[in-house]
């Protein structure tokens, strides 16, 4: 689904704070670190806990050969300032011709700071626009309140709620589904360059 461009590990996305790039054998120790801690792992479905040793580096493998194949995106965050060690990974992962699901996660140290965000609307922005998807899903454990949020200010919405599988927390886990359409995410960012204009014309009408 992915096109040339995003097959190529020197692939990257910057935004304000953040480099999105390819995961590297190097950033096992620091993927193992944030990993490896229960308060990490227990909002996921297939991170394990314990995250047994090797775990990092199989993911990254893993990650790098479907980012090769095009059939997903998976990347990790470091800062674009200051000491560069992966403090989480973001992923696009393809369902069928016209459908992505995000999913990501975060060291804890990180949270509050609206990183999570800047990333998702990062990686939103990407999958609309290198691929012909029509809709990006999430899902999300219902008391993980801090990531439906930051589905929220990225324009999803809740599109149904239930049980789903979760094969590394042992069976089903109560969930919500939310989804952002290719139509939404267009006339959102139609509303914000018009609100950005608007602001812009303001200004100027008040030093005048």
């Amino acid at each position: 689904m992915f096109p040339d461009l995003a097959r190529d590990d020197v692939f990257r996305l910057e935004t304000a704070r953040l480099w999105l790039r390819w995961p590297r054998a190097s950033d096992a120790p620091a993927i193992h670190r944030f990993c490896s801690l229960w308060e990490v792992a227990r909002f996921t479905a297939r991170m394990p806990h314990p995250y047994p040793p090797g775990s990092a580096e199989r993911f990254i493998y893993a990650a790098r050969e479907a980012n090769a194949s095009g059939r997903d995106l998976t990347l990790v965050m470091t800062p674009s300032k200051g000491k560069r060690d992966v403090i989480g990974s973001i992923s696009l992962e393809s369902r069928g011709a016209d459908r992505l699901t995000l999913g990501f996660a975060l060291r804890p140290e990180a949270w509050g700071q609206g990183l999570a965000t800047e990333a998702a609307r990062a990686m939103v922005k990407a999958g609309f626009g290198l691929t012909p998807a029509v809709e990006t899903l999430a899902n999300v454990r219902i008391e993980n309140v801090a990531s439906c949020r930051v589905l929220e200010k990225c324009g999803f919405a809740i599109l149904s709620s239930g049980l789903l599988g979760a094969p590394a927390r042992g069976g089903l886990v109560e969930c919500h589904t939310f989804r952002l359409t290719r139509q939404a995410w267009a006339d959102a960012g139609v509303a914000r360059r018009q609100t950005l204009a608007h602001q812009a014309r303001s200004q100027t009408d008040g030093r005048l």
